[in-house]
């Protein structure tokens, strides 16, 4: 059997002690978990190489070896291995809340009035440390406007409502932000904010999400619409949400609009229409 690469921790050098007997390494490794000091970082195929995805502040990186400025491990979100700069990491730290706003600002002090250092996106995770006039203080020192946060159990119940919190962000391949976007990481998003695991890839979400429809069933809110390449979310029976190159953005577009164009020009004919499990707010 053939191992993924995209969700296989190891890169000829070094493995993940799990994969020992699987895969040839010269080394095995159990890793050291390491977090994302900085707003979002890129994961890269090679070091220096293309983007494939993109981890937020916060989020947690299994680091199986360091050389020469990158770390190649595995994402705890969704398994997703590759190369990450080592200056963006620092020691793990257990988050208490993340960010539900679709961005934030890190203030220097509890004032809206001082200047931000830096914005946080949706789905960040934090340490808060304390509170005060409405800003919740983290591991940083920088304070949080407490509305934007939740605490790290807490889910929503509607992945379209989450996606839309994205609506007009660019396009981007790999991103997973409202500094930019793709496709499935617009998907992944909305339903990893509702208590949903999703791998991070279309052709993954397509083999392991819901179950499919058949042709002539009716759309309905939160159904999956899949290409050879592409997915987005019905918000009804007739509108489509995705993130797409054709308008370089998150955007709303009739399905019937959305099949025609893509049939013609990009992705082919639709692959497959699957339904969620109904969720639950926790």
């Amino acid at each position: 059997m053939t191992l993924d690469p995209r969700v296989t921790p190891s890169n000829g050098r070094v493995a993940h002690v799990s994969l020992e007997g699987e895969v040839e390494a010269e080394r095995f490794v159990k890793g050291r978990w390491m977090m994302v000091q900085q707003p979002m970082v890129n994961i890269t195929d090679t070091p220096r190489g293309a983007r494939v995805s993109q981890l937020l502040f916060g989020e947690r990186f299994l680091a199986l070896e360091t050389d020469e400025g990158f770390s190649f491990g595995m994402a705890e979100r969704d398994g997703y291995c590759g190369y990450i700069l080592s200056g963006a990491l620092t020691g793990a730290e257990e988050a208490t809340h993340w960010v539900v706003a679709p961005a934030t600002h890190l203030y220097p002090k509890h004032d809206i009035k001082t200047a931000p250092d830096v914005a946080l996106f949706f789905g960040s995770r934090v340490k808060v440390t304390g509170e005060r006039d409405r800003f919740c203080r983290i591991q940083t020192g920088h304070y949080i406007p407490a509305q934007h946060l939740m605490p790290v159990k807490a889910r929503f119940s509607d992945p379209v409502g989450i996606a839309d919190l994205f609506l007009g962000t660019p396009y981007l391949w790999g991103g997973c932000s409202r500094w930019g976007i793709d496709c499935s990481g617009l998907v992944q998003a909305a339903l990893a904010a509702c208590g949903l695991d999703c791998p991070r890839d279309s052709d993954q979400q397509e083999a392991s999400l819901g179950d499919p429809l058949p042709e002539s069933a009716p759309l309905q809110r939160g159904d999956l619409v899949f290409w050879r390449g592409h997915v987005g979310i019905m918000a009804n029976e007739i509108m489509l949400l995705h993130a797409n190159a054709h308008h370089m953005a998150v955007a709303y577009e009739p399905l019937d609009e959305a099949v025609a164009r893509i049939g013609a020009r990009e992705f082919g004919d639709v692959t497959s229409i699957r339904r969620l499990p109904r969720l639950g707010a926790v």
